[in-house]
């Protein structure tokens, strides 16, 4: 009888991981390089612009009022701000009407963008678990879509917000078109931050309970109901260098380039020019940072 001879067959002794690599296999969603990972993600450009589209079409579709929200729920805010800080305890410093109010309101546009950024952040994982554990795509593409979504949401407001500028006595001049530099460095900063975030998120879900108490107390500290200058020096008789540090904060900092972009007047007088660099650091240390935090954990989404 004679043997038979299977030369298809791997020999017994050769280790798995050497016979995948001599044949071209790779362990099913590894991480890919980085430069791998942006082109991955820029070739999936139109999946995220219609991720955050379609999220933004579906938030308030069980609302009456719809879309009208986006705009609503930051007015509203701003008005309960107004009435408490504005009024009651009288923590404008020495702004009239005409200047606090567009400082009011632009303050609560530019942080909740930031604020609803983090939030979607967080969730963007752990609330699409479905999504990533059925399809082989970048996985910072969630995070970024919902940052692409919030900005989306902000230019809808921002139609608002400019009429109440100019109702307020502050009219269209070049220097609004600062507004643009000012919100794409957001933008930035506000996906990298999403992209932390969501690292965390995906390994922690209970942290979306946690977030909102930090984010209210990031606001409190960023001065967006009252000048920081004055609330800490003035009213609190605090040192100078602590009003510094906290006028220095990423979210203090973009708020005060788009009131300098849109509010004409001795506050945009009290915005130094360094502000512009701060806005510059905070983007690339905090978009690359994150992302390259991100990416790091990317075969780890879905899993477990």
């Amino acid at each position: 009888m004679s043997e038979t001879t299977h030369d298809s067959a791997p020999p017994r002794d050769v280790p798995l991981a050497e016979l995948a690599a001599r044949h071209g296999l790779s362990v099913s969603g590894a991480r890919p390089s980085l430069p791998g990972y942006v082109r991955q993600l820029w070739g999936r450009r139109q999946f995220i612009v219609a991720f955050s589209q379609a999220k933004l079409s579906a938030q308030y579709s069980q609302a009456k009022l719809g879309q009208i929200w986006q705009v609503l729920t930051p007015l509203l805010n701003a008005l309960v701000y107004y009435l408490i800080f504005g009024l009651l305890l009288q923590g404008r410093g020495n702004m009239e009407n005409e200047e606090y109010v567009p400082f009011l309101v632009t303050g609560v546009f530019v942080f909740t963008f930031t604020q609803n950024s983090v939030m979607s952040g967080v969730k963007s994982i752990s609330g699409n678990l479905g999504l990533v554990r059925a399809l082989h795509f970048p996985r910072a593409s969630l995070p970024i879509s919902l940052s692409l979504q919030q900005l989306q949401q902000l230019l809808f407001s921002m139609v608002i917000l400019f009429a109440i500028v100019v109702a307020f006595g502050h009219f269209p001049e070049f220097n609004w078109l600062l507004v643009i530099p000012a919100l794409l460095l957001q933008l930035v900063f506000n996906t990298g931050l999403a992209l932390f975030f969501a690292r965390l998120g995906s390994a922690t879900p209970d942290l979306s309970q946690l977030m909102p108490f930090v984010l209210r107390t990031w606001m409190y500290a960023s001065g967006v109901m009252f000048p920081l200058q004055y609330m800490v020096e003035e009213r609190a008789e605090g040192p100078a260098w602590l009003a510094d540090v906290l006028a220095a904060n990423p979210a203090a900092v973009y708020m005060d380039l788009v009131r300098y972009a849109l509010i004409d007047g001795a506050y945009r007088d009290s915005v130094e020019p360094v502000t512009w660099l701060f806005g510059l650091g905070w983007a690339l240390v905090v978009g690359i940072g994150g992302f390259v935090y991100f990416w790091k954990a990317e075969e780890r989404y879905g899993r477990g």
